[in-house]
This record gives C-alpha cells, sequence and structure tokens, in this order.
C-alpha cells in the first residue's frame, strides 16, 4: 500500500512538473516556429505549424540580420557593452557593499542596509517620470551626459540592480566564518586585501548566480533602454532596435520574431555554460543564508 502511494505522489509531482514546464517553455516554442514562417501565416495561425520551413527561417534572419533600419550589430554590441559593463560593476560594487554592511555591526549599516531593501519595493513606473529629469541635470552638473548614452543606462542599471545584488550576497557574506578574516587580519592583510584574497573567491559561486540573473534582466529590458536611450538616440539595444520592425499600421511580425530569437540565443548560451555554477551558488547560498 506504501508502494502505491508512494508511485502515485510521484506520478502526481511529475504531472504538477510537466504542466509547469509547458507553461514557461510554451512562450519561447511560440518565438521558435513563428520565426520559421512569414507574416500572413503567423496572423492567420500563430500556434500551428502551417508555414514553418527552415528555409523561411535562414530568409528571417539573414532580413533581421541585413536590415538597414535594424542595424542588428550595432544594437547587439550597445547591448553586449552595457550588459557587460553592467554585469561586472554590480559584481565588484555589490560584493563590496554587502561585505562592508555585513561586517560592520552599526546603526548605519542596519539603515542602509534596509534602504536597500526598501528599495527593491519600490515600482520602476514611479521613477520612471522624473527619471530623465534628474539624469539630465546631474549629466549637465558633472558634465558627462547621461541620456542617450552607455554610461547613463550603465549608472542606471547600478542603482536599480544593486538592491537585489547586496541582499543575496549580503545573506551568503554572513555564512563565512569571521575566523578567516581573522587570521588574514594577523597575516598582515589589509582589509582591502582580505576582501580580494579571502572574501572574494569564497563568493564565486553565488556571483555567478547574481550574475546570470542580472543579466538576463538587462539584457532583455525594454523599459529603461526605451527612456534614457529613445528610439531617435544614437545608441540602441536589441529590445528597443525591434521598434524597426513595428509600424503604425504594419507589424512585420515574422521579422520581430526573428529579433527575438536572435536576442535569446546568447543568454541561452550563457545559461547553458554556467548552470552548473548556478545550481551551486543557489544551494550554498540557501544553506549559508
Amino acid at each position: 500500500m506504501k508502494v502505491k502511494e508512494k508511485t502515485s505522489k510521484i506520478v502526481i509531482k511529475m504531472i504538477i512538473a510537466i504542466v509547469i514546464a509547458i507553461y514557461v517553455l510554451f512562450p519561447f516554442f511560440l518565438v521558435v516556429i513563428n520565426s520559421c514562417k512569414q507574416t500572413a501565416d503567423i496572423t492567420a495561425n500563430p500556434i500551428g505549424f502551417n508555414g514553418v520551413s527552415l528555409a523561411n527561417l535562414y530568409q528571417n534572419l539573414s532580413d533581421v540580420i541585413n536590415n538597414t533600419h535594424f542595424l542588428f550589430w550595432s544594437a547587439f554590441t550597445s547591448s553586449a557593452v552595457i550588459t557587460i559593463l553592467s554585469l561586472i560593476l554590480l559584481a565588484l560594487l555589490g560584493a563590496m557593499a554587502a561585505w562592508v554592511i555585513c561586517r560592520n555591526k552599526t546603526k548605519w549599516s542596519v539603515v542602509i542596509y534596509f534602504t536597500f531593501i526598501a528599495s527593491m519595493i519600490i515600482p520602476f513606473q514611479v521613477v520612471m517620470l522624473p527619471l530623465i529629469s534628474t539624469f539630465r541635470d546631474v549629466g549637465n552638473f558633472v558634465g558627462i551626459p547621461l541620456i542617450q548614452s552607455i554610461p547613463g543606462i550603465v549608472f542606471a542599471y547600478l542603482g536599480f540592480g544593486g538592491a537585489m545584488t547586496v541582499f543575496i550576497l549580503n545573506g551568503f557574506i554572513k555564512g563565512i566564518p569571521m575566523e578567516l578574516e581573522e587570521a588574514a587580519s594577523i597575516d598582515g592583510c589589509s582589509p582591502e586585501q582580505t576582501f580580494f584574497i579571502v572574501i572574494l573567491p569564497l563568493l564565486k559561486p553565488v556571483i555567478t548566480t547574481v550574475t546570470i540573473l542580472n543579466g538576463m534582466w538587462i539584457w532583455n529590458d525594454y523599459l529603461l533602454p526605451s527612456i534614457l536611450l529613445q528610439q531617435n538616440g544614437p545608441v540602441k539595444t536589441l529590445p528597443v532596435a525591434v521598434q524597426a520592425f513595428v509600424g503604425s499600421y504594419v507589424k512585420q511580425w515574422n521579422l520581430i520574431l526573428g529579433a527575438a530569437l536572435l536576442a535569446i540565443i546568447p543568454i541561452l548560451i550563457l545559461f547553458f555554460i554556467a548552470q552548473k555554477q548556478i545550481m551551486e551558488g543557489m544551494i550554498e547560498g540557501a544553506v549559508k543564508g
């Protein structure tokens, strides 16, 4: 009887897992099959297989890459530069901030930590309207344009992504024994040397996890780049550049979905390469935090 109950529970769990997997993967499935169609077939039946062919896929991807209005390689390069710079700075500055906040047991560190936490619950829509005027004024003050520029969008991502990065890293650092830092101090290490030699290598799994999470968000983000970089700006990310295929009366769905497929591929490759580190970071963070 117990064996039957155990088997039935396993079957139920498998069914639930399959349903969730179908639900999660269905949008990706639509992007893939509709990238292999022409616009007429997509609008006629977006979930069917009519008109699906590798020839259509090749033609759509070729039209996307060679389109003079979309400028795929320019948008791809801008997205890559913005994402890489943002991830490097988020990982480095976030780890520094989390370590200082965690190890300094003062009321100010508690206030700063909860300020980070509080910023996570503020919807982006609340701050997006004053964001442009604030960035314009700050850019004029420091002499660096923050609107329609890569430094501006990277600075914005540091602000919006810093809270989650500090929150996750702080929970992981709490599980690192203080004895390691005390031993480094006895050996003559300065606080900076202790961080870079002792602490930072131990943060590799969780930094990888946070980097993947931030990378997926930054690479696929549309709202923030559309506000700061704007449609008529010299710098465009892939999600913003896709607007070139959206007209007032006609939408080139085959090219829109082809561009979406090209934008998804780098993130998929990165995920498959780093999936082992992601799982290690999640498991170790859950145990230590």
